[in-house]
Order: C-alpha cells, then structure tokens, then sequence
C-alpha cells in the first residue's frame, strides 16, 4: 500500500573509523552540503547537520520507502568517496562501519535541530564519548505504556 503521508523522523550519528579527528572546519560546510544534497537526492529532506571533527550529527525526515539502513549505506558511501576523491583530509577518510539512528517525534524536531546546530559549542562542555554513553542510555531506558 502507498503511503500518503509520513512523518519519519530520524537524528543519525555518523562516526569516523576509530574516532579519528578527520574533519577540518576548513571542509565541514563543504560536507555537510555534500550530505545534504545526497539526502534530499533520495526524496528525504535535511533539517539540521552538523561535522565535528571525529562525528556528524544530522536529522532528517525519512521517504516512507527509505529505511535508516539504506539510507545510511548511501550517505556513509558516497561521502566517504566524496571527501576522498576532493582531498577533505589528510590520509584516508572511511567512517565506523556503523552508526547510530534515533527515531525523533514531530514535536522533537526543534529542540533536535536546536541541539544538532549547537555541537560547536556543546563540545567545549562534554566530549564526544559522553555525549554518545547519554545518548544509548536516554534511548534504552525501558518505557512502559498506560493502561
């Protein structure tokens, strides 16, 4: 069946092989518009990205016929062959062989934006490692329905 109407939100984390501080603030604009226009390539649309120097948060609504694996297979491959092939960084650049993905409600997607745009300043306060050990146990937390 067609789905008509989708409301997929999803805050990828994208890390770089071994945690490696790859990402120049020279190039970071440079991929994140490389990102985003792979994104909205693939009927998906971009909302917030932001490139740290070792990983890229980014929040983007799904098409109803993109899961986060594929979608994630796309941006890692065609960006890792991106920032290769135009010289980004020194040495090699791969990212993890894998990510992160949360599921984001509607009424979430301005404070994730608002949180994704701060990284800059976010990471004066807490490393990346921090950030990520809150972030899987925000999300395992067990939640149980009303009744």
């Amino acid at each position: 069946m067609k789905v008509e109407y989708n409301n997929l939100y999803t805050h990828f984390i994208f890390t770089t092989l071994h945690r490696l501080p790859l990402i120049l603030e020279d190039n970071r604009q440079r991929i994140e518009k490389y990102i985003t226009g792979i994104v909205n390539h693939h009927d998906c649309k971009m909302y917030a990205i932001y490139a740290n120097t070792e990983h890229v948060h980014f929040l983007v609504s799904r098409a109803p016929n993109m899961d986060e694996e594929r979608l994630a297979e796309l941006i890692g491959n065609a960006s890792s062959h991106f920032i290769n092939e135009n010289q980004l960084c020194i040495g090699n650049f791969d990212w993890q062989h894998t990510c992160s993905a949360f599921s984001v409600s509607k009424g979430d997607v301005k404070k994730v934006c608002n949180y994704i745009l701060g990284q800059k300043e976010h990471h004066h306060k807490q490393t990346f490692a921090e950030e990520y050990n809150e972030f899987i146990k925000f999300y395992e937390q067990t939640i149980q329905c009303i009744k």
